[in-house]
């Protein structure tokens, strides 16, 4: 999927969110996708410095089958990617600008969403066939530099800040107003060992803080 298909598909998303679950076991891999497909989630992260990603990725991809897609996240390699791909996975997701990584994500066909911080870098994912640019930390990425980027980088190109995202539709309409697409959300909707109901109670304080904030 090219940069171009990809928004086109990503502005129709009603809850244009991807869930990062950093830590998720395959114990609570099923019941967490449930949950999030449920509150609306339709893109499901699971970073490789979680405990046995690959298998929580091919349990999730099964629950989620054409009702979303589920990948990696902290993907650094060529070889993470092959083996994201073979469990299943359709999302690439990286903290880094790595061409090589992008290049390869895109020649299998997966969804590739490489982190970026500065111009030069967003620019070099978007010629190795980045799908999406993740503006990563957002903490250091505010809505002002967001617009700034917005200003040179194509609207056909998806922008999703990641870090420090809160259920709050002030903030996530500062960053939309400025030119973001949508958002990654890590720590404030999972942390690794709390209960699905808290994963449940979150899910829906975002779901209910993105549509405060499109209205």
């Amino acid at each position: 999927m090219n940069s171009e298909n990809f928004i086109a598909q990503w502005q129709k998303e009603p809850l244009p969110l991807v869930a990062i679950l950093r830590g998720i076991t395959p114990q609570d891999a099923l019941e967490a996708a449930e949950i999030l497909l449920d509150c609306g989630f339709r893109y499901l992260e699971v970073p490789l410095n979680s405990p046995k990603p690959l298998e929580s990725i091919s349990l999730m991809r099964k629950v989620v089958a054409e009702r979303g897609y589920v990948g990696a996240g902290t993907v650094l390699t060529v070889e993470q990617v092959d083996a994201v791909a073979e469990c299943g996975g359709q999302l690439i997701i990286s903290p880094n600008c790595c061409p090589e990584v992008i290049r390869y994500t895109r020649k299998l066909g997966l969804i590739s969403m490489p982190g970026i911080m500065t111009p030069s870098e967003a620019f070099s994912a978007m010629a190795a066939g980045a799908s999406a640019l993740k503006l990563f930390p957002a903490e250091h990425i505010s809505p002002v530099i967001t617009k700034a980027f917005r200003a040179v980088i194509p609207a056909e190109v998806a922008l999703l800040p990641v870090g420090g995202i809160q259920p709050d539709a002030a903030q996530m309409r500062s960053y939309i107003q400025a030119g973001a697409n949508g958002f990654g959300l890590g720590g404030g909707l999972y942390q690794a060992g709390m209960s699905m109901d808290l994963l449940h109670m979150r899910a829906q304080a975002y779901q209910h803080a993105w549509r405060e904030c499109a209205e």
